[in-house]
Order: structure tokens, then C-alpha cells, then sequence
């Protein structure tokens, strides 16, 4: 991987590709399929195709990278009711991401008018159609996202897809779902690829009743959570047990302003100081090994 310059196109299970991130070592979607990624970990698990029947959906797409969970999602909304009126907004650090997307056509994968928008999406920041309206923000999301609220702007289904916890702490610390959270329709849903247990606290924290999604490609599920306990899948006992280790210890960053590095600081000095169960008899009670790569570090 370290011979493998930012952004080179890397082919995934199900005939689509993604990039590998040398910043964060870890490739933007998963491996066993970016595309079955986008559609069974988002799309489908926040309702969207019932949704579109409402005649109008709002979508926030928080770490847009190479625009496959909003390419899906649209697929699926304007399949089952091509008049359905999108309002959209996308977070983003580094635009190059979605520019390369382009450069490389993969927006050619996709239908009409989806892949006119990606191309004005990932040059311009915004796109507009009869059915669409979206904008782009690049920028560090902790911040970007303040406008988005301060907007009014209130989504129907987030999607939550930053890199895995342990290496991009700052989106899953409990003061940014938090703002996350005031986003979120009433009967709203978000969708994120983690089961990692410090953001499932974290969700809860903030409001969020949490349920468990089907696994993809790999064995473990991602998370549903909403406001209410409504279409959610019960986690199973092993995964409630887990809540209750110091594992579970969510992240923090009081001032949405802090390194990675001072935020993984900070709940490592919070775990050694916890009285909460260590994982390690969590593990052997439930007969859990790690499969050496972190589960939540695989996108």
C-alpha cells in the first residue's frame, strides 16, 4: 500500500472501485464492494425507497468521498418515483476525492441524471435539476456542518461515513453527533458502516435510540439510529454486553476544534481511569477474537 499514490483506483468485490487513502491507510469503501456497500449499509436501511413515495426527501451525506451513497440513494428514490424532489447536502474535507472520482468516470456507472450531477457536483459544489437540489461543503466538517444547521436545513436520512474511529476520532466524538443529531428529521434515520461501541454510546448520548444493520461482505453490522425505537433491529446480547465495557467509552472533543491524536489521548485516559469491565473479558466470555484488521477500519 505505501507504493500506492493518493487516489489510485482500486478495484472492489462487486466490479466497482475505490481509492485508498495513504493519510489514513484505510480504503474508502470496502473491499468486498463499494457500490453493495453504499446501497445495503445507507440506502436501504433508512428507508429511502418508501420515503420517495412522499413526493420529497432531504439527504445528508456526511464525508461524501466518491459520491457512491448519494449516487445509490438517488438510483433508488428517482427508481421508484422518478418526480421525487431531492434536497441534498454533502460534507467533505478534501475535494479531490470527488474530482478524481471524475477524472477516472466513475459517474459514467451511473444513470441519467445522476451522472450529470456528480461532474457539477465535484466541480462547482453545486448542481441543480427539476428533481434536484444540492450543495457541496468542503471544509472540515465539525465546522461546516455548524452552517448547515444554522441554515435550518433538517434531512430526512444521514448517512455517517468518515474513516474508522480510531483513525478520524473528530466525526464520531459525542460533542459532533451532537450537531449531527439537530439535523435529523423527528422520524428521520442515519445510517453508519460502524458497530464500533464508542459510537454507539455516543449515539445514545446525544438522543439516539441505536439498532443493529446486516452485515455486508464482512461479519460484522453496521448501525441504525433514530429517535425512536421504530424499525430498528434489536442488538443482540453479546453486542448490549459490549455497551458496557470500556470499550464503550465514547470520544470527546468539547471544543470541535482538537486533534485526532489529543482526542484519542483523552478517552485512553478516560478508559485507564474507568471502573466499567475491560473488553479483554468481554472477549473471552463471548469466545471473540479480532480478525487483525479492525473491523471498523475496514470502510
Amino acid at each position: 500500500m505505501d507504493q500506492i499514490t493518493p487516489f489510485t483506483p482500486q478495484p472492489t468485490g462487486d466490479g466497482s472501485w475505490t481509492f485508498f487513502s495513504p493519510e489514513f491507510g484505510e480504503l474508502f469503501h470496502s473491499h468486498h464492494g463499494a457500490k453493495q456497500e453504499a446501497k445495503k449499509k445507507f440506502v436501504e436501511p433508512t428507508r429511502l425507497a418508501e420515503r420517495s413515495l412522499k413526493g420529497e426527501v432531504s439527504l445528508l451525506d456526511i464525508c461524501y468521498g466518491l459520491g457512491y451513497n448519494s449516487a445509490s440513494a438517488l438510483e433508488t428514490l428517482w427508481s421508484v418515483n422518478p418526480q421525487c424532489q431531492v434536497n441534498w447536502v454533502g460534507l467533505e474535507r478534501d475535494k479531490r476525492v470527488a474530482e478524481t472520482a471524475i477524472a477516472h468516470q466513475f459517474h459514467a456507472n451511473w444513470p441519467h441524471p445522476i451522472n450529470a450531477i456528480l461532474p457539477q457536483l465535484a466541480s462547482t459544489g453545486e448542481a441543480t435539476t427539476p428533481q434536484f437540489t444540492g450543495t457541496l461543503h468542503i471544509g472540515d466538517a465539525r465546522q461546516t456542518l455548524a452552517s448547515v444547521i444554522a441554515q435550518g436545513f433538517q434531512a430526512d436520512a444521514i448517512f455517517l461515513d468518515p474513516f474508522s474511529p480510531p483513525t478520524c476520532p473528530q466525526l464520531w466524538t459525542v460533542e459532533f453527533l451532537n450537531l449531527v443529531a439537530q439535523v435529523l428529521k423527528p422520524d428521520g434515520y442515519l445510517a453508519t458502516y460502524s458497530c464500533a461501541v464508542s459510537v454507539r454510546t455516543a449515539l445514545k448520548l446525544v438522543g439516539f435510540q441505536i439498532g443493529t444493520t446486516s452485515p455486508v461482505g464482512r461479519k460484522s453490522p453496521g448501525t441504525l439510529a433514530r429517535f425512536c425505537s421504530n424499525d430498528l433491529m434489536r442488538l443482540s446480547e453479546q453486542e448490549q454486553e459490549h455497551l458496557q465495557t470500556r470499550a464503550a467509552i465514547p470520544y470527546r472533543d468539547p471544543t470541535l476544534a482538537d486533534t485526532a491524536e489529543v482526542i484519542r489521548d483523552r478517552r485512553k485516559q478516560e478508559q485507564q481511569t474507568s471502573t466499567l469491565e475491560p473488553s479483554s473479558h468481554w472477549k473471552k466470555r463471548w469466545n471473540y477474537s479480532g480478525r487483525g484488521r479492525s473491523e471498523d477500519a475496514e470502510k
